[in-house]
């Protein structure tokens, strides 16, 4: 009689490329007889997927595992890991203030999952924060053929040069590195064979993605002739590598949705010297502007920091006249907060109580153009992929062209088709609407 499968837990923190990531390691621990499950206390192992970007992201993995202290306590054989950008950062450390811990994996290095998964069977203590020289999506198995939602990530780059001043990613996922466009598109055609219809390509730095001739927009135009992929979508990007064919194909290919975010951080030229971002305020107006008239129905989203080391009220004030500009559809603002190891982490950042109204007044300001955008489309069509079936008979939830949430009622199978849909309403958040035919 087979013996049972072993279950596995992961929590995964922060960006789309750790749920990449996650559905990765799941895969790779599938072939050691494990199976995922939504309840810890089920399972014979936890991986605890991590992000370094945010505020005290490590006090939020330290804490995690104090809460997973009763769950080791009451079963012994359960085995904890770390596993991503905090296991990158602090894996002798996570060790030595966690001793319950079994596993640490860098991102660069979950392919050697099923090995440190094999040695801590045995009793071992195992941390891996390496960048090993291989090529850890060459090295994995075929990604299982198991039915997918309509919608998936597929990261194609990893790592940053850039190295602005307030981020950990160039130490933690290291430099850049483009996969190969041949590997690319053989996954992305095993996920549509799947059942995916939309792909978003991922990377740190995506448009920096140099896997083939071409770049992004050349691996964008292979993408748009898969059969049965009917949706394209990218992120996150820089601006300083927001080239003219990438722009161009905002207007040239259907499949590519009119969606783009482009991190900004600032309005503030001399704040953007000191983030090292490497481009002025007029430089990234004058992509905008490029952007939209090669496609000029396209909704903008960005990132921001407030609070920024040396940020003065003149320099806020510069960041809300950008958003006023550019009339943002969406964006992501965050007080700063120092990571360890990264340049400004020396320097004196202004008053929290400062940064926390400027973090207040930027997002009603954003808030506010969001509402604008979002009430513009009520009367217009778009086109909607729809993902889930709502509590109610007859409610369906998808994304539309501009990534906004659109309800429906309707009573057929909506699951995975894209429809037409007329936009009759805007809630505080989403839009709702009427398929059309």
């Amino acid at each position: 009689m087979p013996s049972a499968p072993k279950k596995l837990f992961i929590k995964t923190y922060g960006c789309q490329m750790n749920v990449y990531d996650s559905e990765r390691m799941a895969e790779a621990l599938g072939g050691q007889g494990y199976v995922t499950t939504e309840v810890a206390e089920e399972a014979d192992m936890v991986l605890l997927n991590t992000c370094h970007i945010r505020e005290k992201a490590a006090e939020k993995v330290y804490s995690d595992l104090g809460r997973m202290k009763p769950l080791k306590a009451a079963k012994p054989d359960l085995k904890i890991g770390v596993a991503g950008c905090v296991a990158q950062a602090e894996g002798d450390e996570i060790m030595r203030r966690m001793p319950m811990v079994d596993l640490v994996v860098g991102p660069q290095s979950y392919h050697r999952l099923p090995a440190m998964e094999a040695a801590v069977a045995g009793g071992a203590k195992v941390v891996d924060t390496d960048f090993p020289a291989e090529d850890k999506f060459e090295i994995m198995a075929e990604r299982p053929r198991v039915q997918k939602g309509p919608a998936a990530f597929l990261t194609v780059q990893e790592g940053c040069d850039k190295f602005c001043a307030f981020c950990v990613v160039p130490y933690t996922r290291g430099a850049e590195v483009s996969r190969p466009a041949d590997r690319v598109l053989t996954e992305a055609r095993a996920l549509v064979a799947a059942g995916v219809r939309e792909l978003t390509l991922l990377g740190q730095n995506v448009n920096a993605w140099h896997g083939a001739e071409g770049g992004l927009a050349g691996l964008i135009a292979a993408l748009a002739r898969i059969q049965g992929l009917e949706r394209i979508r990218y992120t996150t990007s820089h601006p300083n590598d927001m080239d003219a064919a990438l722009i161009a194909a905002h207007r040239d290919e259907p499949k590519l949705m009119p969606y783009l975010h482009l991190p900004v951080q600032s309005g503030s030229d001399r704040i953007l010297r000191a983030m090292n971002r490497k481009h002025t305020v007029a430089e990234y107006l004058w992509l905008i502007d490029k952007v939209r008239a090669a496609r000029p129905d396209i909704i903008l989203s960005s990132d921001f920091i407030v609070g920024f080391p040396g940020e003065t009220d003149a320099d806020f004030e510069a960041t809300l006249d950008l958003v006023r500009k550019v009339r943002f559809g969406a964006a992501y603002s965050f007080k700063y907060s120092a990571r360890p190891g990264t340049p400004a982490a020396e320097r004196e950042a202004p008053d929290p109580a400062v940064a926390d109204d400027r973090l207040q007044r930027l997002q009603a300001l954003i808030e506010q153009q969001t509402q604008e955008v979002m009430a513009a489309m009520v009367g217009q069509e778009t086109s909607v992929l729809f993902e889930r079936r709502g509590r109610m008979d007859g409610q369906w939830t998808g994304k539309s062209d501009h990534l906004f949430a659109v309800h429906v009622r309707d009573s057929g199978d909506l699951w995975g088709e894209v429809r037409r849909v007329r936009i009759t309403g805007v809630t505080s958040h989403s839009l709702s609407g009427q398929i059309l035919g």
